[in-house]
């Protein structure tokens, strides 16, 4: 039976109408900075009549810029691990339950996503097959929205998560609520149609309904790009649209001067042109590339038009990248392709302005994925203080492998411990227990005694002694 009475205010169906309704308004912005992402930018404007002539060449004209620039940016920000409290190291079982949820490369993908649409989700669940390694998932900025508590922009009041059912096709949500999951059902929306979703609840073989919410809290948590004060976030490429099309617009001025310049058109004067029978006026000649006009009239004269001069397009092109390079801090190098005698500190500088920005991109991204740690290690009935918990990023600045280890060879003589070195350097949490562990090892045999241990591995004594032995006689 169909729900037909008017929900209240915070009540379940309530909330997924609203949310609902907010998230189709969202879809059309997500749609649109992925189309830009993918280089399915819109069509330059050119005469109706003449459109479908060149739509080959308009194809052609579209560059995708915007792609690299999301790309530059997403592809340094990356998740090493994390740290509870004063920990000096990674906490391992924070980093188990996350790689166990595979994480360290579905992470990739929620950063990717955030910086193209301006936001993802992850949502966290207790694991029936196992309870101490929570269900933590990314989840698509089209399928999920979450409401907060009016003043706050941190504290959930109220998640959804849409999604269509491969098998039936029907509509499915679920809306989260510190005191339970509420889930639903409805029909498919046809094409077109402007009404809101028939919702029913949908029960769940062996659940109650309402599911119970064992957390406590809203378990959707937002991962926004550009946040601001009021709530709101946007796409790593949402300003820079326009410059993008314009770019379009000039490739394909290029692009239909060369296809109508390629081949010269010939002139040709004093020449009488022959007529027919009937007094029409006959071609003489058939201007093609494989074809010479010959003619024995000493009066006749001949010529070609100029070519079309690309450059000026080529130098609007270049000169809008830069723009877009300046309002993004990419480095013009990633957008132009050009590196002739870079030195490696005008290098260093050209990428400072994105090193910076992605350093300011990650504290948003940091909040929002210590939130999850905290969920997810509350979910496993962790018990520790979890208040303190720190995200350990990687290092977003490229730099050659000398430069780094003179660094740090300086680092260590200031008394920074070897693990904060070794982190420094790009080690994984995984790799840096393993380095501590043999270090521990290796030290403790030092201690009993084997002090050549510091060298490497002993040679075995017995097969030695055999081998000499077989030697001598």
């Amino acid at each position: 039976m169909a729900l037909a009475e008017k929900p209240k205010p915070g009540e379940p169906l309530w909330w997924l109408d609203k949310l609902w309704a907010e998230l189709e308004q969202r879809r059309d912005y997500a749609d649109k900075m992925r189309c830009y992402y993918c280089g399915d930018h819109p069509l330059a404007r050119i005469a109706d009549k003449a459109r479908d002539a060149f739509r080959r060449l308009l194809r052609q004209a579209r560059s995708n810029y915007t792609g690299l620039v999301v790309d530059a940016t997403a592809e340094r920000i990356q998740v090493d691990g994390m740290r509870i409290g004063n920990g000096e190291m990674g906490d391992e079982e924070a980093w188990r339950i996350w790689q166990a949820n595979n994480l360290d490369a579905d992470s990739d993908l929620l950063i990717t996503e955030a910086v193209k649409v301006g936001r993802a989700f992850m949502l966290v669940a207790p694991n029936p097959a196992d309870a101490t390694t929570p269900i933590v998932t990314a989840e698509d900025c089209t399928q999920a929205i979450v409401a907060y508590v009016p003043g706050s922009r941190r504290e959930r009041a109220a998640g959804l998560k849409v999604w269509t059912d491969d098998w039936t096709g029907a509509l499915m949500a679920t809306v989260y609520l510190p005191g339970g999951l509420f889930k639903y059902t409805a029909p498919t929306p046809k094409t077109g149609s402007m009404g809101k979703p028939r919702w029913e609840p949908r029960t769940v073989e062996g659940e109650a309904w309402p599911a119970p919410n064992p957390l406590g809290v809203v378990p959707l948590i937002e991962m926004q790009n550009r946040p601001d004060l009021l709530g709101g976030c946007m796409s790593e490429i949402e300003d820079v649209l326009d410059i993008q099309d314009r770019i379009n617009k000039t490739l394909i001025d290029r692009l239909m001067a060369q296809e109508f310049s390629a081949f010269r058109q010939r002139w040709m004067t004093g020449y009488e042109v022959p007529t027919d029978d009937n007094g029409q006026p006959v071609e003489p000649f058939r201007a093609a590339v494989d074809r010479l006009w010959v003619i024995e009239d000493e009066n006749v004269q001949m010529g070609e038009f100029s070519a079309t001069d690309i450059g000026p397009y080529l130098q609007a092109v270049e000169s809008d990248v830069k723009d877009m390079a300046a309002r993004t801090r990419t480095p013009s190098q990633y957008l132009l392709g050009s590196m002739v005698n870079i030195s490696g500190d005008a290098l260093k500088a050209a990428e400072s302005g994105l090193v910076s920005k992605v350093k300011q991109r990650i504290r948003p991204f940091g909040e929002a994925i210590e939130e999850i740690v905290r969920l997810y290690l509350r979910a496993a009935g962790d018990v520790r203080d979890l208040s303190a918990i720190e995200v350990i990023w990687h290092n977003p600045e490229f730099r050659t492998e000398g430069e780094l280890v003179d660094a740090l060879m300086k680092m260590s003589t200031l008394g920074v411990p070897r693990e904060a070195l070794w982190e420094r350097w790009g080690a994984s949490q995984t790799e840096i227990a393993q380095w501590r562990e043999q270090a521990d090892q290796q030290a403790a045999r030092i201690l009993g005694g084997d002090v050549a241990s510091q060298y490497g591995p002993k040679p075995d004594t017995e097969v030695t002694a055999g081998a000499a032995d077989g030697d001598s006689g």
